[in-house]
């Protein structure tokens, strides 16, 4: 299945996407998406529904985050092993875990806002996974079974706030509103044929700058899910997004980093697309 969430910002309805990519409504079924309703067998019941009885959504709607109410999001740095190598960073024995703020998560074609005093504000196209179930010290034999699907995560990070005050600090560069854009969708994994080798990219201003694949990811998924659930009790509905291929403005010679005006545009085989706006800042 492909989850979705349409509508107004706040007021996000939740809703499948069809076989024809056509929008369908859930909210006669569920009244939202969220960490409680994706254990498998709430999936179970969601994917028996015909979308074809469902009430389409209004053509060109608004997406949301597609999944709501996140408790915890969770960042993981120098995942591939060529943006390490760009970044001057060693390859990690072990992921690199960091926190992204809930309340930065927006939908996935919603304007980015320039945080006020940013200037080096920088790209990074990731796979995330979505936690269906609460997680705590889980086998890596049994990780899969508490991922309830997999979406694309825009890392957008202020390179400045990140690296250049009091040290490294990396919450302070990601955790701005509007600096987590979700989405599209919410797929789950019987959808996706091989989770480690997705095609993914991302262009600004119709410029490629970023082209990788999960198959060059240091740590997959699964072993990230368990590796987490040895320090911190993940719950459902929690977000993990996963680190960036090759191709951040920060690693360019020169460094290259966003101004207002300009557009993103990025996408990863099998869980759509995003297009995102960098606008001032404003109250």
């Amino acid at each position: 299945m492909k989850l979705v969430r349409f509508g107004t910002s706040g007021a996000e309805k939740p809703g499948l996407v069809g076989p024809d990519g056509t929008i369908r409504d859930l909210s006669t079924h569920v009244s939202d998406i969220t960490g409680e309703m994706l254990s498998e067998a709430s999936l179970v019941k969601l994917r028996a529904i015909d979308p074809e009885l469902l009430p389409a959504a209004p053509h060109g709607v608004r997406l949301g985050s597609p999944v709501a109410n996140v408790r915890n999001f969770i960042g993981i740095g120098f995942n591939y092993s060529d943006h390490a190598k760009e970044a001057g960073a060693p390859i990690p024995t072990e992921p690199i875990v960091f926190a992204k703020l809930a309340n930065c998560i927006c939908g996935p074609n919603d304007d980015v806002m320039m945080p006020r005093g940013g200037s080096k504000l920088d790209w990074e196209v990731e796979i995330a996974f979505v936690v269906g179930k609460r997680s705590r010290y889980v086998d890596l034999k049994d990780a899969a079974g508490h991922i309830a699907g997999y979406t694309i995560c825009n890392d957008v990070s202020e390179r400045v706030f990140q690296f250049e005050r009091s040290g490294s600090q990396w919450m302070k560069g990601k955790c701005a509103e509007t600096l987590g854009p979700l989405g599209p969708w919410l797929v789950t994994g019987d959808e996706i044929e091989d989770v480690n080798n997705l095609p993914m990219w991302l262009d600004v201003n119709g410029k490629r700058m970023q082209t990788g694949n999960t198959k060059t990811m240091i740590f997959d998924c699964s072993r990230l899910l368990h590796d987490i659930s040895q320090y911190m009790m993940l719950e459902a509905g929690d977000v993990v997004t996963t680190g960036t291929p090759p191709g951040v403005g920060l690693g360019m010679k020169p460094p290259v980093f966003l101004k207002v005006g300009d557009v993103m545009t990025l996408g990863i085989e099998g869980l759509g697309q995003q297009r995102q706006k960098v606008v001032a800042f404003k109250l």
